[in-house]
């Protein structure tokens, strides 16, 4: 049995990556996701332990998706009430990587797929508007392809209302209130100079030129920093907002180190700063961007959520240095 256990681990572990990406769009938790992947392996090991439910694994990523699927839904259900009372404004638990090659923006074919994937913090933050039951149907159906069928078997409905409940879900992330986030990380890089410029220059004029005009910013402190407890709207709104908070740093005449990343998939910005009152402050800002403009900006501040950023390196300062 020691070969075909490493054989039945290896499996699962070639679908860790895959399930992660399933979990976290549906939790909106780093942390969440991985205990919900973690539950799915132990269920798994289970069943390889007897003969009658080994035989039930016939498509693995397919037994694992549903699998893994139940257990978010059964998350998602019990952490309703704790979101309803969370401190002023709720963002995703950011998933933070280094950019992938030496300019950060090279369009080769996993960075495709991540669009592909409709990866970015606008989409989990706008499923937080949906029912359990619609997240878990448009996640699976509308992003992983999953047919109607075993959506049905996941939710114990029928394909009928599974439809319907991923139709549901389907009007509220294209309403028109909705941030969009179109751009792939090729257009999102010129977007992002241009704002990094605007900003590092002050000029307010500038800055809302960057911004779409109905664009809309989220904070989330989890109640451990100042933050609004609404969503600032508007390009003028916004960029006065964002200046603002550049220069209650110089003000106070501290070190900002800052530098791109990868967000979710999509361009963002991971920063740190002393806090007026001596606490460390890390940020990391998320952003979508659609026809050539800023739609969505969405700081997190929570400590609890930014546990494992990537360490920054002696140029991660702000301003950016001048290239040698």
């Amino acid at each position: 049995m020691g070969e075909l256990a490493t054989e039945f681990e290896a499996g699962f572990e070639a679908e860790r990556g895959h399930l992660t990406a399933v979990a976290y769009r549906m939790l909106g938790s780093r942390s969440e996701a991985e205990d919900a992947v973690q539950e799915t392996w132990l269920r798994y090991a289970t069943a390889l332990a007897d003969p009658a439910a080994r035989a039930q694994v016939r498509q693995l990523r397919g037994w694992l998706t549903t699998t893994c699927s139940r257990i978010c839904l059964d998350v998602l259900r019990s952490v309703r009430v704790r979101r309803e009372t969370y401190p002023g404004q709720w963002l995703p638990e950011p998933m933070v990587r280094e950019l992938p090659a030496a300019d950060g923006f090279a369009p080769d074919p996993a960075e495709r797929a991540v669009r592909a994937d409709q990866l970015g913090t606008a989409l989990v933050v706008v499923l937080e508007r949906l029912t359990p039951e619609q997240r878990v149907a448009f996640v699976l159906h509308d992003v992983f392809a999953v047919p109607f069928a075993t959506v049905a078997e996941v939710l114990g409905t029928t394909a009928a209302a599974a439809r319907q409940l991923a139709s549901r879900g389907r009007r509220a992330v294209t309403a028109p209130d909705v941030p969009r986030h179109t751009a792939d990380l090729a257009e999102q890089q010129r977007v992002f100079a241009a704002f990094a410029a605007a900003v590092e220059s002050g000029e307010l004029d500038r800055l809302v030129r960057v911004l779409a005009p109905d664009v809309v910013l989220i904070g989330d402190s989890g109640g451990h920093f100042p933050a609004g407890r609404r969503p600032v709207v508007g390009a003028d709104k916004v960029a006065r907002f964002i200046l603002g908070l550049f220069r209650q740093v110089d003000r106070r005449g501290g070190r900002l180190r800052a530098r791109p990343v990868l967000v979710d998939g999509a361009i963002g910005w991971q920063s740190e700063t002393v806090h007026r009152d001596g606490r460390l402050l890390r940020m990391v800002a998320a952003y979508a961007v659609h026809d050539g403009r800023i739609t969505g900006v969405f700081h997190q501040l929570n400590p609890e959520k930014l546990a494992g950023l990537p360490p920054f390196g002696p140029d991660d300062a702000w301003p950016p240095r001048p290239a040698a």
